[in-house]
């Protein structure tokens, strides 16, 4: 597939010029007039590059770089045309997170080799992401190997794969391992969460849509099964997709074609179909909530991913491991788990698995000195960690009373207080965040040093949590 590229740029010459070159370099480019145009762009496609000036009738170049920067896995590389000699512009487009730039008139040569550069730092980006999936998947609990064995096998073919596990045991980190050992690997990797889309706008998102098809349909969109082409469509949350766009899911995958909203011919697609759901989707069969067609066709091979308190062997390795990589993007060295703080992660039951020790690390971190993580960083009480490991009640006559609310303390997660473990999260940073703020006389590069973060991350996390003037 093509890279695709995005030009920002209000004069139709230089759009042209650039547009001209990629298209001789093999890459296929959407352009941009203005800075809201481009953000609506970037909110509907996925791009490659972005190529971007830094004046614009409603904005500057530089606001647009900090958009792409402050959104989450968003590590798109973005490059501005200043003007000559400006080297001030083009110093704080780099500082803000920009990859490259080059200064007008455009010397086609550079730009060349600037476009080449950055295709080749978003494969070095890809493959990091596929050792990430490998290093979330390591362990050497019998249940893991197992699972790394059977993902090796299953990758040498084109079969459809359904994965089974809890929420945040790592399905997409096996999709993506799957796909990273498979003949695909140098194909896009396109993850759906079908939960995540409204049903209006289902259709559209999976098959695409032509210009004026509907209100809002001002230019021709790909879909995401499109996007994928030539390599791996993970479709995650499969159980959640309405009964009706089944139906249309299984005739694409039957036919290999699809029909984008509007078109009057069907395109044709070659995409290797994973998908995922935390549910039982044998049950959901069975309820009459899911098609049974389209289940025999996406489980052609199951393989399940183990919960993680079915490895707590597994626990310090993979602790060290996220938290190095915490550490990593935060420039700073890895701080070390004291004994009490390990002991403390491998008796937690983890209900929300792999994703939830990610979670709980990077708060500690924040949390922590930044030099030893104890086991009070983590907040989690350690007289609840063996709620596993308690006896079964025994019957009695007293079997059929309600057992006794269980007794909160802080930093416990309490769902009837918290409508998710996001929020729950967000709201200690947030505690954290406006104390340093308070201590420093809301000095916020004395903040990020007392949080131990940069000042960066901090204005990011400021403006997440609603807390910027």
């Amino acid at each position: 597939m093509q890279p695709l590229a995005l030009v920002v740029d209000d004069e139709p010459d230089i759009c042209e010029l650039l547009t001209l070159t990629l298209r001789r370099m093999d890459v296929r480019s959407h352009t941009a007039a203005s800075l809201a145009e481009a953000l609506r762009l970037l909110g509907e496609n996925r791009y490659d590059f972005c190529l971007t000036d830094m004046r614009l009738p409603d904005g500057d170049g530089l606001r647009l770089v900090e958009h792409i920067q402050e959104q989450r896995d968003n590590d798109l590389p973005v490059a501005v045309i200043t003007a000559h000699g400006n080297m001030d512009t083009a110093i704080s487009a780099l500082k803000l997170g920009a990859f490259d730039f080059v200064s007008k008139p455009v010397d086609l040569e550079r730009l060349r080799s600037l476009v080449q550069l950055a295709l080749r730092l978003n494969q070095k980006r890809n493959e990091m992401r596929a050792r990430r999936a490998d290093q979330l998947l390591q362990g050497e609990a019998d249940n893991m190997c197992a699972l790394r064995r059977q993902i090796a096998k299953v990758a040498r073919s084109d079969a459809p794969i359904y994965i089974s596990g809890e929420s945040g045991s790592g399905k997409e980190l096996a999709a993506r391992s799957i796909h990273a050992q498979g003949a695909r690997a140098d194909k896009p990797f396109v993850p759906i969460n079908c939960g995540a889309i409204p049903k209006e706008l289902m259709e559209s998102e999976f098959f695409g849509h032509r210009k004026g098809s509907f209100t809002g349909a001002h230019k021709d969109k790909p879909g995401l099964m499109q996007s994928a082409e030539g390599g791996t469509l993970f479709l995650d949350e499969v159980a959640d997709l309405p009964l009706d766009m089944q139906v249309k899911l299984l005739r694409a995958i039957q036919e290999k074609r699809v029909r984008p909203i509007g078109a009057n011919e069907e395109v044709p697609i070659d995409v290797r179909i994973l998908s995922a759901t935390h549910r039982d989707l044998a049950r959901e069969v069975a309820e009459g909530r899911f098609r049974s067609d389209l289940y025999y066709r996406i489980n052609v091979i199951e393989i399940a991913v183990p919960p993680l308190r079915e490895r707590v062997g597994d626990i310090p390795l993979l602790a060290d491991t996220i938290m190095r990589r915490i550490a990593a993007n935060a420039g700073v060295a890895a701080p070390r788990l004291s004994g009490e703080a390990l002991e403390t992660l491998k008796h937690y039951p983890f209900p929300g698995n792999v994703r939830q020790l990610e979670n709980t690390l990077e708060r500690a971190f924040t949390l922590s000195d930044q030099r030893l993580v104890r086991a009070e960083d983590l907040l989690l009480d350690r007289e609840t960690t063996h709620v596993m490991e308690a006896p079964e009640p025994q019957p009695n006559a007293q079997s059929a009373a309600a057992p006794p609310a269980a007794k909160g303390y802080p930093g416990q997660f309490d769902p009837g207080h918290h409508r998710s473990l996001d929020e729950f999260l967000q709201n200690i940073e947030r505690e954290a965040i406006e104390s340093a703020l308070m201590e420093t006389r809301w000095n916020r590069t004395a903040a990020a040093q007392k949080l131990g973060i940069s000042f960066r991350s901090l204005r990011y996390r400021l403006k997440k949590l609603g807390l910027e003037d």
